[in-house]
């Protein structure tokens, strides 16, 4: 299957692997209202597609996603559970197929957050993951406070969740965050590869051994009241402070807050 790029999100079919490209290079794959609709839809059709054994996110360039646009996000800001960035991270969790990430460059935000949710991970050099979400005046999203704690501890996941520190590539494969690092010319490749070891097996009992290795339901009801508390904070000083010295470059400053 040809590529299709559609809201910056190009799909694509390699045997019986989907392949879902972040594909708007000139925002560093900045996340829009349209691009998360374009990818539960994609999604969808994964999802559905008895042929599709795999799901492989990648990108198009050399930052993986900046994570959300910040002006089309402000402008079009969640309000709950149906919207579209919910609904993309609760199909996240929920996805019974395997899920497989090839980042290179940045993950920021949901770069970050989105990789709790996949079955595989490889990354390269380069590569570094953030999750600014404090930072912004916001709260960690896609039930990151429950999974990064239990993943890499909460000590570790303090330094990335409160102080929004980076996590490189190295520290990424060390903490177990991924699989492995890659050469950026290869990095698509491995997640391909394993994608098509996974379609030689079983496929009900890799969608049930999946299931069996996730807590969907505790999950989810995370997801929801880190929803909540984000919808929330959007309407507070914090995050028209955090906002407002994003757009006029210059440090946000809490302290009358």
């Amino acid at each position: 299957m040809a590529p299709t790029v559609i809201n910056d999100i190009e799909t694509s079919r390699e045997g019986s692997t989907f392949i879902i490209r972040f594909a708007r290079p000139a925002k560093k794959n900045a996340l829009t209202v349209a691009m998360y609709e374009r990818l539960n839809d994609a999604l969808a059709e994964a999802a559905a597609d008895k042929t599709v054994r795999a799901v492989v996110f990648g990108s198009t360039s050399e930052t993986f996603t900046a994570g959300n646009d910040l002006g089309d996000f402000m402008g079009n800001p969640p309000t709950g559970e149906d919207s579209p960035v919910f609904r993309f991270i609760f199909g996240l969790a929920t996805f019974e197929k395997p899920l497989i990430a090839a980042v290179d460059g940045k993950g920021i935000g949901l770069g970050l957050t989105m990789l709790l949710h996949c079955d595989f991970v490889y990354v390269t050099e380069r590569s570094s993951l953030v999750a600014p979400f404090v930072n912004l005046g916001l709260v960690p999203e896609a039930a990151s406070s429950l999974l990064l704690p239990k993943l890499i501890g909460h000590a570790r996941a303090a330094e990335v969740l409160l102080l929004g520190e980076p996590v490189t590539a190295q520290q990424a494969l060390a903490w177990g965050l991924v699989n492995a690092i890659v050469a950026p010319d290869q990095v698509m490749a491995r997640a391909l590869e394993t994608a098509k070891k996974l379609a030689e097996r079983a496929p009900t009992a890799v969608k049930l051994s999946k299931a069996l290795m996730k807590d969907s339901a505790v999950v989810k009801e995370r997801m929801k009241q880190e929803g909540a508390l984000f919808v929330s904070q959007l309407a507070s000083p914090e995050v028209a402070e955090a906002i407002g010295a994003f757009f006029e470059k210059r440090k946000p400053d809490f302290s009358q807050l």
